[in-house]
């Protein structure tokens, strides 16, 4: 059982309690997530079954997309709608178009400082960990990527808390409820992430995510709901390999064009590859120069998945 499922995660269950449904469903031990989603988010989850895990970095690594809705006119201490109102304002003076022009602000790199209750470590404690026990520690701006920043649709305007839903496209380590409080900072009437979707992980999108109860009907037949490792990894250029160098990547080694049966044109150094053997996926490789013969390349398995 080697493949991913894209799980529509609901509301209320935290990542980990998902792999546990999971794992109990399927009876398997070896399963993880590509990237946390918030107890309270709703959305794409991609799930990793056995000797998919090795890939999961490669799903971790890719852009994700978010619907979220925005509240203004108060600060959390959480940043979404699960924590303590720590300062309260009249947002009713601000406008639809104030807020889809501010947006422009916030879109390519951007610095964010990660939130309180976020999963990093300091000092080798979770950050939510010390939240929890009452503390708050300073924290460092990481540069992130708003790739785009939509404003969808508003509502409450000329009220004290006005609310506008927003869809974005961002790097991976974006935190959207900083977002949603940096936006209303920067407009002065405070504000918070009041609910998260998120719609794509990668090549996963919401569309074509099975919720748990559809897992739990197709468990006695999971691939026909799993994605394979193979279609996982599409997007990586194929370099197939000769029977006689399938031993040799097993082991981690280096695989010279020898072994080479076909590789596509225009590689250059340091692109990551597939290898494919005669009967199917066996590793993802990093390509480098020979050092004797600089034309040539050297693929270097990063992950071997055989």
């Amino acid at each position: 059982m080697n493949g991913m499922i894209n799980v529509l995660k609901p509301p209320g269950m935290t990542s980990h309690d998902v792999i546990n449904f999971i794992r109990r469903t399927l009876k398997i031990k070896k399963a993880g997530h590509t990237g946390t989603l918030d107890p309270g988010a709703a959305g794409v989850l991609v799930v990793c079954l056995g000797r998919s895990t090795r890939i999961a970095r490669f799903i971790t690594d890719a852009d994700k997309e978010y619907r979220a809705e925005i509240t203004f006119g108060a600060n959390t201490f959480t940043g979404d709608s699960f924590g303590a109102v720590i300062a309260k304002y009249d947002a009713s003076g601000l406008t639809e178009s104030v807020v889809r022009a501010v947006l422009k602000s916030f879109t390519g790199k951007i610095e964010q400082v990660p939130p309180m209750v976020s999963a990093l470590k300091w000092r080798g404690k979770k950050l939510y960990e010390l939240a929890r026990a009452g503390q708050v520690v300073e924290r460092q701006a990481r540069v992130v990527t708003i790739n785009s920043l939509e404003y969808i649709r508003g509502a409450g305007w000329g009220t004290t808390r006005p609310v506008a839903l927003l869809d974005l496209t961002c790097s991976k380590g974006t935190y959207v409820r900083t977002l949603c409080a940096d936006i209303g900072n920067y407009l002065g009437c405070g504000a918070y992430m009041s609910f998260l979707v998120r719609t794509r992980v990668g090549a996963f999108c919401i569309s074509e995510a099975y919720t748990l109860e559809d897992i739990k009907a197709a468990a006695k037949d999971i691939s026909r709901i799993m994605v394979t490792m193979e279609k996982v990894l599409t997007e990586l250029p194929p370099v197939k390999v000769k029977n006689g160098a399938v031993s040799a990547i097993r082991s981690g080694s280096k695989l010279y064009l020898p072994g080479v049966v076909e590789l596509p044109r225009g590689l250059d150094d340091g692109v990551l590859v597939r290898l494919q053997g005669p009967e199917g996926l066996l590793a993802v490789a990093r390509t480098t120069r020979d050092p004797v013969d600089a034309s040539r390349l050297i693929f270097k398995p990063v992950c071997v998945l055989v």
